[in-house]
């Protein structure tokens, strides 16, 4: 619980008796290479124990690890939450890949899981009937990590050079996961170092926010994420979404078809999907099981309270208290500040006052910076292959054109600088 979400949890509605209480901190669960979970659950069991209070929810709202061992948490100390195996069949991709062709094969990419470790890999991805160009990505990551398009036999050595050197970073922790699970025999041979190679879909790409409480499936928000053009890094995310409402109807039935046939139930969740529009086909790219948190400030902007609301709500056992239109804005944005380098050293990073100078430029703006002057940004988390995020600018207006040239002159006053670039 960082300094930004426990003024967010402050500001939510029913909340006056409610006391929030750190259990991890950022660092330990964030701003690390390696997950050690059980050391964590050690730790936040140890805290849990010595509180002298009742807990009443625990809850969390970042992906891996937090995600994974709330529902171990919750499962030992009697409060809400999904249960794990509900959990994995949304977070394990090859599982969660098997259990959507189940209910909604139209809108299921083709899909294979194979080892990075084995020489023979992509021989065995093309017997699944996979041609170039193809996506591939670990079973579990967080955010895009360690994810690439493969348009011949050159991307995929590099990819899997990549996937080698990285991945068990996540994948010992997430097979620990794994291990405390009920699984069936053909998910628990797809171990955590395995990945998924997937049919490249595309379109108009965004994200079905939701929750389910006692079983009854509710989305509530859609965000449309917009990319640079010709590159597959997010420029900003952008709410309400601006999609066809024919479109966002029928992605609400498929997450209400999808997560009933899930059994995931008592928490929030994320949908991403793309909608095809010259096909009008509509596909399904991942389900997460948390609520964006990216998307907090948006929905408060425009509706009046972060969407933490839903994930405090249901962690106390309440229906969900979630406006709509009830904020200052009509549209409101994420917008991500990239640099296109393979690596590169910060020369020189904005002040805190040029920062705060930088955000007065629009009221109601909130800057974050990533990094500070020396660092590599190699050295940053959780960033996708193609580039690195160096601040992100939230912000809301009247209008979509009117939030893209707020962006413009609020960057104007940011100066970044980078020196020993690889391009």
């Amino acid at each position: 619980m960082n300094a930004l979400n426990a003024e967010r949890l402050r500001r939510l509605r029913g909340c006056d008796d409610v006391v929030f209480h750190p259990l991890l901190t950022s660092e330990e669960v964030s701003d690390t290479q390696q997950f050690d979970i059980p050391d964590m659950l050690t730790r936040a069991e140890a805290t849990l124990d010595a509180f002298d209070g009742s807990i009443d929810a625990i809850v969390g709202y970042i992906d891996f690890p937090v995600s994974t061992m709330l529902p171990l948490l919750c499962a030992k100390y009697g409060t809400r939450n999904a249960s794990l195996e509900s959990l994995l069949k949304c977070e394990h991709k090859f599982w969660s890949r098997k259990v959507m062709a189940e209910v909604i094969p139209d809108h299921v990419p083709k899909f294979t899981a194979f080892d990075p470790f084995d020489d023979e890999a992509l021989s065995r991805i093309g017997e699944a009937d996979l041609r170039f160009p193809f996506f591939v990505k670990p079973i579990k990551s967080s955010g895009s990590r360690l994810g690439f398009r493969i348009d011949s036999p050159e991307d995929f050595d590099f990819a899997i050079q990549n996937i080698r050197a990285e991945i068990d970073q996540i994948s010992e922790p997430f097979n620990y996961v794994l291990d405390q699970a009920d699984l069936p025999d053909d998910i628990r041979a797809i171990e955590g170092h395995y990945c998924m190679a997937e049919q490249v879909i595309g379109g108009r790409q965004c994200t079905v926010e939701g929750y389910v409480y006692d079983g009854e499936v509710v989305p509530y928000g859609i965000v449309d994420s917009i990319r640079y053009p010709q590159v597959l890094s997010f420029f900003y995310y952008l709410y309400p979404s601006t999609l066809p409402t024919r479109v966002q109807d029928q992605m609400n039935e498929i997450t209400r078809k999808i997560m009933a046939h899930v059994g995931y139930d008592n928490a929030g969740f994320n949908i991403e999907y793309f909608w095809d529009e010259v096909q009008n086909k509509i596909w399904l790219l991942e389900i997460n099981t948390r609520i964006a948190q990216s998307h907090c400030d948006l929905f408060e902007m425009v509706d009046g309270v972060s969407h933490q609301q839903v994930t405090i709500d249901l962690g106390l056992g309440r229906t969900p208290d979630m406006p709509q239109g009830e904020g200052p804005e009509n549209v409101a944005a994420e917008f991500f500040y990239r640099v296109f380098f393979r690596d590169a050293t910060v020369a020189r990073a904005p002040s805190r006052a040029e920062i705060e100078v930088a955000a007065e430029q629009v009221p109601g703006t909130r800057i974050s910076s990533y990094v500070k002057k020396g660092m590599k940004l190699s050295d940053l988390p959780e960033q996708d292959a193609y580039s690195f995020a160096v601040a992100s600018v939230w912000m809301g207006a009247k209008k979509q054109s009117k939030l893209l040239w707020n962006y413009e002159q609020v960057m104007k006053r940011l100066n970044y600088e980078f020196s020993d670039i690889e391009e």
